[in-house]
């Protein structure tokens, strides 16, 4: 099985000086995270908050090699908003959700034709239960991509039980493993796959997860040992999947590269052993 390991997003002002040199130039840090950091794989999530242009996506695939993969998660107008009752007259229809999909495709081409598109994570939010209509839009999502792997990530618990895995292996559907705090409302980690990708997102544990900003909720720092403790989910998932892609979005002060670095050396050596 092809294993692929790397960061959620590359580009921080505080990885300036943790992870990257002050003196490199912005539109070479794509590069240095490939050729100097050695991943082979970057979780684009900047695409949540806005859809990135055409001309974006072929300035990132022009400075990445042959094999190297990119997955990209999806719209914000696509997975949250349509959900989201805080924006009240503000919240899109269905059917406008479903719309951005075209567009969405669209500024992915570059990096599709060049098979360096790894698949579409659609990361589902807390206000997001399981029931037919969710199920149904699930679905209608994965006709509008027809072609592209998606991976499904959810975040509300309720979604933790035996139906949405047998709809997900149903549908040709992954599922994204998340490690992240455990609190009464998030979802656990569950190492399932239902495709022949496995995924794997870390989050880290910050228990103060639903009242901090966007930074501080990702700021944590994986322990050597606890690291450890997931080589044998890796192991399972080896068995199970063809490609697995594991990202660590842990990335305030480059806490995703440090970790995302001591998990690679701890896969080698365990290579190594067997």
């Amino acid at each position: 099985m092809t294993i692929k390991l790397g960061t959620s997003g590359f580009s921080f002002k505080d990885w300036r000086g943790a992870v990257y040199p002050d003196n490199l130039k912005q539109e070479d840090t794509l590069r240095y995270y490939q050729n100097e950091l050695g991943f082979d794989c970057v979780e684009i999530n900047s695409t949540y908050y806005s859809l990135l242009s055409g001309k974006s996506f072929a300035a990132m695939e022009r400075k990445t090699d042959e094999g190297f993969e990119f997955v990209v998660k999806a719209f914000r107008g696509i997975t949250h908003d349509p959900f989201d009752k805080r924006l009240a007259d503000k919240k899109p229809s269905i059917e406008d959700a479903i719309s951005y999909i075209d567009k969405f495709i669209y500024s992915v081409h570059p990096i599709r034709e060049k098979d360096k598109l790894g698949a579409v994570l659609l990361q589902f939010p807390v206000f997001f239960y399981p029931g037919s209509q969710s199920a149904d839009y699930i679905y209608r999502c994965k006709e509008r991509f027809a072609g592209i792997p998606l991976v499904i990530e959810f975040r509300n618990k309720a979604w933790a039980r035996t139906e949405t895995f047998e709809f997900l292996r149903e549908n040709g559907l992954s599922y994204c493993a998340v490690d992240e705090p455990k609190l009464p409302r998030l979802m656990p980690f569950i190492n399932e796959v239902c495709s022949d990708i496995g995924y794997i997102r870390f989050h880290g544990r910050n228990s103060n997860w639903f009242n901090s900003s966007v930074e501080e909720r990702y700021n944590y720092l994986y322990t050597q040992n606890e690291l450890m403790e997931f080589l044998p989910e890796i192991n399972k998932m080896e068995k199970a999947a063809k490609k697995a892609y594991i990202f660590f979005n842990n990335c305030h002060g480059g806490f995703a590269v440090k970790n995302a670095l001591a998990l690679l050396k701890l896969l080698e050596d365990k290579a190594d052993r067997s």
